[in-house]
Protein backbone atom coordinates (compact mmCIF):
# COMPACT_ATOMS: atom_id res chain seq x y z
CA UNK A 1 0.00 0.00 0.00
CA UNK A 2 1.18 3.30 -0.80
CA UNK A 3 1.54 6.39 1.27
CA UNK A 4 -0.80 8.40 -0.89
CA UNK A 5 -3.94 5.60 -0.37
CA UNK A 6 -3.23 6.03 3.48
CA UNK A 7 -5.63 8.03 6.01
CA UNK A 8 -4.15 10.82 7.79
CA UNK A 9 -4.56 9.04 11.04
CA UNK A 10 -2.94 5.74 9.50
CA UNK A 11 -0.03 7.87 8.14
CA UNK A 12 0.39 9.63 11.77
CA UNK A 13 0.37 5.93 12.90
CA UNK A 14 2.79 4.75 10.98
CA UNK A 15 5.47 7.51 12.07
CA UNK A 16 4.53 7.29 15.57
CA UNK A 17 5.50 3.43 15.52
CA UNK A 18 8.47 3.99 13.32
CA UNK A 19 9.90 6.23 15.96
CA UNK A 20 9.05 4.00 18.81
CA UNK A 21 11.28 1.44 17.37
CA UNK A 22 14.06 3.08 16.45
CA UNK A 23 14.05 4.69 20.29
CA UNK A 24 14.15 1.32 21.39
CA UNK A 25 16.98 0.21 18.97
CA UNK A 26 18.99 2.94 19.40
CA UNK A 27 19.00 2.69 23.24
CA UNK A 28 19.20 -1.32 22.94
CA UNK A 29 22.05 -1.87 25.63
CA UNK A 30 24.07 -5.46 25.45
CA UNK A 31 23.10 -8.04 27.83
CA UNK A 32 24.23 -6.91 31.71
CA UNK A 33 24.19 -3.66 31.36
CA UNK A 34 21.71 -1.55 32.83
CA UNK A 35 19.71 0.27 30.25
CA UNK A 36 19.38 4.00 29.69
CA UNK A 37 15.32 4.01 29.67
CA UNK A 38 13.52 3.49 32.99
CA UNK A 39 11.43 0.12 32.90
CA UNK A 40 8.59 2.28 33.13
CA UNK A 41 9.60 4.05 30.01
CA UNK A 42 9.89 0.59 28.14
CA UNK A 43 6.93 -0.48 29.78
CA UNK A 44 5.02 2.80 28.34
CA UNK A 45 6.55 2.51 25.11
CA UNK A 46 5.60 -1.39 24.70
CA UNK A 47 2.00 -0.58 25.59
CA UNK A 48 2.04 2.23 22.60
CA UNK A 49 2.86 0.00 20.66
CA UNK A 50 0.36 -2.49 21.18
CA UNK A 51 -2.16 0.53 21.12
CA UNK A 52 -0.98 1.78 17.84
CA UNK A 53 -1.50 -2.17 16.42
CA UNK A 54 -4.72 -2.30 17.54
CA UNK A 55 -5.62 0.95 16.18
CA UNK A 56 -4.04 -0.16 12.57
CA UNK A 57 -6.22 -3.53 12.53
CA UNK A 58 -8.87 -1.20 13.16
CA UNK A 59 -8.57 0.64 10.35
CA UNK A 60 -7.43 -2.26 8.20
CA UNK A 61 -11.01 -3.49 9.07
CA UNK A 62 -13.10 -0.78 8.56
CA UNK A 63 -11.24 -0.14 4.87
CA UNK A 64 -11.75 -4.03 3.83
CA UNK A 65 -7.71 -4.32 3.81
CA UNK A 66 -5.86 -7.08 3.69
CA UNK A 67 -3.93 -7.73 7.41
CA UNK A 68 -2.52 -10.37 6.47
CA UNK A 69 0.08 -8.93 3.58
CA UNK A 70 3.53 -9.49 4.79
CA UNK A 71 6.69 -8.76 2.87
CA UNK A 72 8.34 -11.35 0.97
CA UNK A 73 11.85 -11.67 0.09
CA UNK A 74 12.69 -11.38 -4.48
CA UNK A 75 14.50 -14.80 -4.33
CA UNK A 76 11.81 -16.64 -1.92
CA UNK A 77 10.17 -19.94 -3.34
CA UNK A 78 6.66 -18.95 -4.32
CA UNK A 79 3.81 -21.09 -3.05
CA UNK A 80 1.62 -21.25 -6.16
CA UNK A 81 2.56 -22.28 -9.81
CA UNK A 82 0.98 -20.48 -12.95
CA UNK A 83 0.57 -23.09 -15.70
CA UNK A 84 -0.90 -21.91 -19.36
CA UNK A 85 -3.46 -23.71 -20.93
CA UNK A 86 -4.07 -24.07 -24.74
CA UNK A 87 -7.67 -24.14 -24.49
CA UNK A 88 -8.34 -23.77 -28.49
CA UNK A 89 -6.02 -27.39 -28.24
CA UNK A 90 -7.95 -28.81 -25.67
CA UNK A 91 -11.48 -28.08 -27.22
CA UNK A 92 -10.18 -30.18 -30.35
CA UNK A 93 -9.18 -33.04 -27.88
CA UNK A 94 -6.11 -35.18 -27.67
CA UNK A 95 -3.97 -36.08 -30.82
CA UNK A 96 -5.29 -33.55 -33.11
CA UNK A 97 -3.69 -30.88 -35.15
CA UNK A 98 -4.38 -27.75 -36.37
Amino acid sequence: MTEAELTTEERILRVMKSVLTSVAKDTATEPGLKHPLSEPTINDIRACLMMITAREQELAKQFNRDTRARPHFVDEPKSEVVVSLDVAAMKRGPNKKD
